[in-house]
């Protein structure tokens, strides 16, 4: 892993202490396997862990109490600068670059964003403003790099966050199969540590090849706490993120302003505001019109904001069934019931509208245009919570 001039350390693993315990038990005993996939909610914290685990096994006074957190090692792994530990996420690929210099161009683009990473450790959950993954290119350089000697310690650890963008929208397998080759014969000494928001659009041959561990969300005042504490977020500001974030660290950071301006999570959820009050808009032209808006918008890039829609209908069955004090939008408050009350929505025809969310997220895995998933989302919604046009 590249240096940088950047020496800000990573914020410390938090809020799953049991967890941190049993797996440094494991790696004491020796019973910790070479190939892990870490999964759960978006923004939960799985690369986080996945650093962590790399600490873990690369500081040489590791134990059943964890790393040492004082060694040269460790101090170089919270500065992302420890040249054992490689740290693989989705990019752009760059442009005008001819293909037999992409990789040299994505592993340049990698060292830049990770200088990024070492002086903004704390960093929201977004969606992308234009199409990134993990190109064929970058798991070429990986495998590459795995089949190389150590730098300094007994081992390598390969960290592979967002293993899901592995299968490039395009629906094309080989930067997949790129990576299976080495899950299927690892090298000695060579840790590999996927994480997925989305496991269920992994090839199965890499699941089956990697022992699964799920990351759970974690209780809202728990992430208050770190927001107030960590993040020196306000304790009013920290208390709406955290409802928002859902037990997520990396969401609440996103509905929380950035130099002067609505984080990204935050321009989402309005939208996500937007586009049901489109789908109960009296103008059945409401729906075509919102989805036209998203032109520049990319397929995969639609998840983040289907996200954000699930709990505007959840607050929306909510406050159809009396029960206000369940919203997770709670300074939305008004405006669902205005939407109640205008359309007589009832908690059953909400219920029925989740499934054409449904459908729509299993459209975003594959390469059909955004605005054709809005319009038949949006369309759907319409007919379930107030009849056809």
């Amino acid at each position: 892993m590249a240096t940088g001039a950047g020496r800000v350390s990573l914020h410390p693993f938090f809020g799953h202490p049991e967890l941190q315990a049993s797996l440094s038990k494991a790696w004491a005993a020796d019973s910790l396997p070479s190939s892990m996939l870490i999964h759960g909610p978006r923004g939960v914290g799985k690369q986080r862990l996945a650093l962590w685990l790399g600490q873990l096994l690369l500081c040489p006074e590791s134990g059943p109490t964890g790393p040492c957190g004082e060694c040269k090692g460790c101090r170089m792994l919270l500065t992302l600068e420890h040249p054992d530990l490689h740290w693989y996420f989705p990019l752009s690929k760059p442009r005008g670059v001819r293909p037999n210099k992409l990789a040299e161009a994505m592993e340049e683009a990698r060292y830049d964003a990770l200088a990024e990473r070492r002086e903004s450790p704390l960093r929201p959950s977004s969606a992308a403003n234009e199409p990134t993954g993990l190109y064929l290119a970058v798991a070429q350089t990986l495998r590459s790099q795995a089949q190389r000697r150590p730098a300094v310690g007994p081992r390598q650890v390969f960290v592979i966050g967002d293993a899901e963008t592995l299968v490039p929208q395009e629906s094309s397998q080989e930067a997949a199969n790129a990576l299976l080759k080495i899950l299927e014969e690892p090298p000695a000494s060579t840790f590999l540590i996927l994480t997925s928001s989305e496991p269920g659009l992994l090839l199965p041959t890499i699941c089956s090849r990697t022992m699964p561990l799920h990351l759970p969300p974690l209780q809202l005042d728990r992430v208050e706490h770190f927001l107030v504490e960590v993040g020196g977020i306000s304790p009013e500001d920290a208390r709406q993120a955290a409802s928002l974030g859902r037990g997520s660290i990396g969401r609440a950071l996103g509905f929380l302003p950035t130099d002067g301006e609505a984080g990204p999570l935050e321009t989402l959820r309005v939208q996500a505001f937007e586009l049901l009050s489109a789908a109960t808009d009296s103008d059945a032209g409401a729906v075509y019109r919102k989805s036209l808006e998203l032109g520049t918008t990319r397929s995969r890039g639609l998840m983040p904001l289907f996200e954000l829609l699930e709990d505007v209908l959840r607050d929306l069955s909510a406050t159809a069934s009396g029960t206000p004090k369940d919203l997770i939008n709670r300074d939305q408050e008004d405006l669902l019931e205005r939407i109640r009350d205008r359309r007589d929505i009832h908690p059953v025809t909400v219920a029925k509208a989740f499934g054409h969310l449904e459908d729509a997220k299993e459209l975003v895995a594959g390469n059909v245009s955004p605005q054709l998933i809005v319009a038949g989302l949006l369309t759907g919604i319409r007919e379930e919570l107030i009849g056809s046009p």
